[in-house]
């Protein structure tokens, strides 16, 4: 397969290097953020390893702009931060798997193989959860055959669920990919829009699709 390894650590880069080209990869490496992003964007990576702490540009937000940008290659974290919440973040940012560093090599092996295994889906077009379609192209979104109509803002409220469908996503998620964000403005902005939403959404319907999630944020699940 072909590797992208984006990995600030020398020592580190080197040992996956080897380790990768000696199982029969191709392996290409970054050594910051911004060439990183660069390369991973001409899209001929079957999976790329991302360091979370590079310099320039981090490893999340690198991993975002992937994803915004339509990017689906498998990506797999390699980091320090072991914590549940550092996984967490980790994966609601994009990534498909996660493993802490240190590591044993048969590991990221064996992770790296079962990434490049899984078939890469094409771009996503349109949005599904339960009877609720929303279409990416044309910007319409329909509860069980009815259109919603959604301002600008409520459609990529909606979007940004949708996108993370059966995941928390938190307060300041929803800041950030919403209104640009990158701190608590002191509004109830984020619980207005909800109830909008909500009101358009879920109001008259036999069951109701977005939740919130007590002390961490709001989810929109299909009932099961």
């Amino acid at each position: 397969m072909n590797v992208l390894l984006i990995e600030d650590d020398a020592e580190t880069a080197d040992y996956i290097v080897a380790g990768l080209v000696e199982h029969g990869h191709h392996v290409d490496r970054a050594e910051d953020g911004v060439n990183g992003l660069a390369l991973a964007g001409n899209d001929r990576y079957e999976v790329a390893i991302v360091d979370r702490m590079l310099p320039g540009l981090d490893g999340l937000t690198l991993v975002k702009r992937l994803r915004s940008a339509g990017l689906r290659t498998p990506i797999l974290f390699l980091t320090n931060l072991g914590g549940l919440d550092d996984r967490v973040e980790g994966l609601n940012a994009g990534g498909d798997d996660y493993l802490v560093k240190p590591f044993a090599f048969p590991e990221l092996l064996a992770r790296v193989n079962a990434l490049g295994r899984r078939p890469v889906a094409a771009t996503e077009t349109v949005l599904r959860v339960g009877d609720l379609e929303m279409n990416l192209l044309d910007r319409g979104v329909k509860r069980a055959g009815r259109p919603v109509l959604l301002q600008p803002r409520e459609f990529r409220l909606l979007e940004c669920l949708m996108r993370q469908a059966g995941r928390v996503v938190t307060r300041t998620m929803l800041l950030e990919m919403v209104w640009d964000f990158h701190f608590d403005p002191k509004t109830n902005i984020v619980e207005t829009h909800i109830s909008r939403l909500r009101a358009k959404i879920d109001r008259g319907q036999t069951h109701e699709l977005i939740h919130t999630v007590r002390g961490a944020g709001y989810s929109i699940r299909a009932p099961k």
